[in-house]
């Protein structure tokens, strides 16, 4: 399956291609992968989210789905790479990764059907649709500050065609330790489905991000972490948690919370533990 990444090549975003353990721009320079300063893989004029789609994380919350997807968007200002620092405000505590599937627009797409859905996706990529629950107490409603924050979309390492979304398995690791582990085939709503829902009303452009959904098992995680997302056919989508230079302003704005509401979704919807939680870190 061909893949392309774009990295920043002698000062210049360069699109690339992957040829074993280098990657070829078209030029014919090459990089050593290893060494490549990756960018995120597409540019979108939006990235859109859907809230909850995977049978297991609906089950960890106990809960049941409503008969059609609700999303949220996270801004292009969000945007991260692989192998890029995932930055945790100082001030903050609750911040939780989810490894999704992301799916990329390859053509404008607008009032198309599911069965027509698939001719306008470019291909694939890998996203960690990492969540700032310290502020869901005021943004529950709209997401912004808690998925859109800055740092807290990253996608790569690169853009796979011809992937086949059926049946593949997803991972998320922390230091090294698997802490999700499911599968494209527990979505209630498929790939197809969510790209004809969004663009009955919706434009979607070349390049505009899909993300799909993450699998049981969001914790949070704190600096120094290493946290990957691995996705079957897709490869590796590597990142690590840093401290951000400056403390939240407190003269303006709501104040990052530790409601039950913020505990309980940060630790995972373990409803029946409230009052009872592990230390903190």
């Amino acid at each position: 399956m061909p893949e392309y990444r774009r990295i920043l090549l002698d000062g210049a975003a360069v699109q690339v291609t992957v040829d074993g353990d280098e990657l070829v721009a078209g030029d014919g320079r090459r990089v050593k992968t290893e060494d490549a300063r990756h960018l995120p893989p597409v540019v979108p004029s939006k990235v859109v989210a859907v809230h909850l789609n995977h049978r297991s994380r609906v089950e960890e919350f106990r809960i049941d789905l409503p008969d059609t997807p609700t999303y949220f968007h996270k801004p292009t200002s969000s945007l991260n790479s692989h192998k890029g620092a995932i930055v945790r405000p100082d001030g903050c505590k609750w911040l939780n990764y989810e490894g999704e599937v992301a799916i990329v627009i390859g053509r404008t797409a607008r009032n198309v059907s599911p069965a027509e859905a698939g001719e306008y996706i470019a291909g694939y990529t890998i996203a960690n649709d990492y969540g700032l629950h310290d502020f869901r107490d005021t943004d529950a409603g709209s997401m912004l500050r808690v998925k859109g924050s800055d740092t807290l979309c990253p996608l790569g390492p690169g853009l796979v065609t011809d992937w086949d979304f059926h049946g593949k398995r997803l991972r998320t690791y922390v230091n090294g330790e698997v802490v999700q582990d499911g599968s494209t085939d527990e979505m209630k709503w498929d790939m197809h489905y969510l790209l004809a829902d969004i663009a009955r009303t919706i434009t979607l452009c070349p390049g505009d991000v899909l993300l799909s959904g993450t699998p049981a098992n969001s914790r949070p995680v704190r600096p120094g972490d290493v946290v990957e997302v691995e996705v079957e056919g897709l490869g590796r989508l590597t990142n690590h948690i840093v401290t951000g230079p400056t403390t939240v302003r407190t003269d303006v704005g709501a104040q990052p919370t530790e409601s039950e509401e913020v505990l309980s979704t940060a630790l995972g919807g373990d409803w029946e533990f409230r009052g009872i939680r592990p230390p903190r870190r």
